[in-house]
């Protein structure tokens, strides 16, 4: 299993660095800003995620959990997937750690993927309830987690009884009452859409959830794409004033200043033969550095 974890690069996956086996010991890359649970819980006083960044993040979840799904010649089930296994970088993007659970499930004749463990393992309230009765584990086993998980991403709530609140809320037309009240603009009728996904993931029968790549991604990617654009919106919205030509403002020294020897550049064919081409060499290097500072989707993100 360390084999086949060690060949996973996925953006959405921890990366895995080393093991040692005998001690059962995976070192993994250092992710910034903790745990998704950290950021829900406010452990540590970490300031609330904006439902922008909580809905990119579900996204991010799927994306990764579906890569371990469709991996070849087996699927790879996560196991215990919850907040506390979710890992957020600088840019607080998203990815799942904690594969060390993970199983090679093989395929039946009936194409349901599926594999008989003698005893249930992963986190308890987000175990499939199918896999606790039957032992049987499948890759809707983690669409039941991811489910549980979606929902404390809205409502920052414990996964104890989780989906009667919401069931309880979205019938009482209360939800607004129950999500994270940190967040003072969450966007009702797009909030709604998102909790009925997850109750829909978090379904006790397996045969009721959706199918992870072809149901719940697409809805899940049309509500960070909704969230994106707010974000977008609002930084735009805003009267900054005109901003400085970040490109041409960086460029040292300015371009008027800079001495060409035509000696010298015969000598070294790699070099640039005309201020043309220098200046355009320090243009691009100039959107080079801009560029990694964080793309625009990064950077509104924190």
């Amino acid at each position: 299993m360390v084999e086949v974890l060690s060949l996973i690069r996925h953006p959405n996956m921890v990366l895995l660095l080393g093991a040692c086996p005998e001690y059962g010991i995976l070192v993994y890359e250092y992710m910034a800003k903790g745990s998704l649970e950290d950021r829900l819980f406010k452990i540590g006083n970490a300031p609330a995620l904006s439902w922008q960044i909580r809905f990119r993040i579900a996204a991010e979840i799927a994306t990764g959990l579906l890569f371990l799904h469709q991996t070849k010649p087996e699927p790879l089930v996560h196991h215990d997937l919850k907040p506390g296994n979710i890992l957020l970088d600088n840019n607080y993007i998203s990815k799942i750690s904690d594969v060390g659970l993970a199983r090679l499930v093989p395929t039946t004749s009936e194409n349901v993927t599926q594999y008989h463990m003698t005893s249930a393992a992963g986190t308890f309230c987000y175990i499939d309830p199918e896999h606790q009765q039957t032992g049987m584990l499948g890759v809707k086993s983690d669409v039941y987690s991811l489910g549980i998980l979606l929902l404390q991403l809205i409502t920052a709530k414990p996964p104890m009884g989780l989906t009667h609140i919401v069931e309880q809320a979205i019938e009482n037309e209360t939800l607004k009452e129950i999500v994270d009240s940190d967040v003072p603009d969450w966007p009702i009728e797009e909030t709604l859409c998102f909790a009925k996904l997850a109750l829909q993931c978090a379904e006790l029968r397996r045969k009721d959830r959706p199918d992870l790549g072809t149901e719940v991604l697409p809805e899940i990617n049309r509500l960070s794409d909704f969230a994106e654009e707010k974000m977008i919106h609002f930084f735009f919205a805003k009267d900054f004033g005109p901003s400085p030509n970040h490109y041409l403002a960086s460029i040292t020294p300015p371009i008027s200043q800079i001495s060409v020897n035509p000696t010298n550049l015969s000598q070294n064919s790699a070099t640039p033969t005309n201020l043309s081409q220098v200046s355009i060499t320090q243009v691009m290097m100039s959107n080079t550095i801009v560029g990694n500072q964080g793309s625009p989707k990064s950077q509104s993100s924190t």
